[in-house]
């Protein structure tokens, strides 16, 4: 049988699942080899996770570009190797010339195109990085059709970002409070974090009494929260919790919520709100990640308009005002969630490639 090895350059705690899921499946022929820490330092390895086996990630220039260490030995065997689709990696290149020769089976896994867009530059860069990849896996069909027209002869698979299981993917409605609102990632400037601190802060004396925002991440933008929370009297009604990975703690933190918020761009907690049955208000013009795709204008999300704090309170207003359609919905949010981005349908196309190379 193929090893079937995955190559990153870290495995942040929310993969374990993923990864899990793939080791229960693919038993003895899985492997997992990353480093501790990304090119943006607030994210980091699950130092913590055994299935994990650790290499160096080497940085330079700034942290623009990262060589690895410690995982050589397998560029050489006759196995399925997973690889990042990232060109600031340069030792990923070195591998795929290396396989390419030796005529290896190597997976490049990540978006289709680069966060300026398929227009750009530095897509002509990538586009090489393709050619030399066996199978190409984006995170969205809308990303395989687009890189399909680009490459119609490469095998090009999607993979969706998910977290949960579908079993794991559950909710509530009434039997117990829905008043809160919930935001849940990294508290950094692009995920404009403040902006709805202060548009809560606006709005909160129009809203229904004991309301509370539930604010779950950590990163730079934290203290500057901490102080706005201080200097305005909000300890009552905003509760910073710092990171977290427990499902049974953020599940009961999003049954006690009406809806989620994305102020930035979105990211993987829209799949984890959905899970839970939990509408989210997004930001419309944003150069979202891909899990944008998950959004479904009036049947899972609203959108505010960009940068508008206004706006925002608007929305959020909006949310109470119609809070049983919303509350009726939840249902329907799980079950399109369970369809399209469990770990289950994440998983199914890295086991068809390992099936396919038996």
């Amino acid at each position: 049988m193929n090893e079937f090895i995955i190559l990153q350059t870290v495995t942040p705690s929310y993969r374990n699942n993923f990864f899990d899921y793939l080791s229960s499946t693919l038993k003895d022929d899985f492997h997992l080899y990353s480093g501790d820490y990304y090119f943006e330092k607030s994210v980091i390895s699950d130092l913590t996770y055994s299935r994990r086996k650790k290499i160096t990630n080497f940085f330079f220039l700034n942290r623009m570009f990262l060589f690895q260490f410690g995982m050589w030995s397998i560029i050489f065997r006759k196995n399925i190797l997973v690889l990042e689709m990232n060109p600031r990696i340069i030792s990923n290149w070195i591998i795929l010339i290396i396989r390419k020769i030796l005529n290896r089976k190597t997976v490049l896994w990540g978006h289709a195109w680069p966060r300026a867009g398929k227009n750009s530059y530095s897509d002509k860069i990538r586009h090489f990085m393709r050619l030399l990849g066996s199978t190409i896996l984006v995170y969205t069909k809308t990303q395989q059709k687009e890189l399909q027209v680009k490459m119609p002869n490469k095998n090009i698979s999607f993979a969706s970002n998910s977290l949960y299981r579908v079993n794991e993917m559950k909710t509530n409605y009434s039997d117990s409070p829905i008043n809160n609102m919930i935001y849940v990632g990294r508290l950094t400037r692009s995920k404009k974090p403040l902006l709805f601190i202060k548009s809560f802060h606006k709005i909160y004396d129009k809203l229904p009494n004991n309301i509370k925002l539930f604010v779950v991440g950590d990163g730079p933008e934290k203290q500057e929260i901490l102080k706005y929370i201080k200097q305005n009297n909000l300890h009552s009604s905003i509760e910073i919790f710092g990171h977290i990975d427990d499902y049974e703690t953020l599940r009961k933190l999003y049954f006690s919520s009406l809806f989620s918020i994305s102020p930035g761009y979105i990211g993987l907690s829209v799949t984890q709100s959905f899970g839970f049955g939990v509408p989210m208000i997004v930001s419309e013009h944003e150069n979202h990640s891909p899990e944008i795709e998950a959004v479904k204008e009036g049947e899972n999300a609203i959108y505010f308009q960009t940068d508008n704090e206004e706006s925002l309170c608007e929305k959020m207003y909006q949310m109470y005002e119609y809070r049983d359609k919303w509350i009726n919905k939840r249902n329907n949010i799980v079950k399109d969630c369970q369809t399209n981005y469990s770990i289950e349908a994440m998983s199914l196309p890295f086991i068809e490639i390992y099936n396919q190379n038996q």
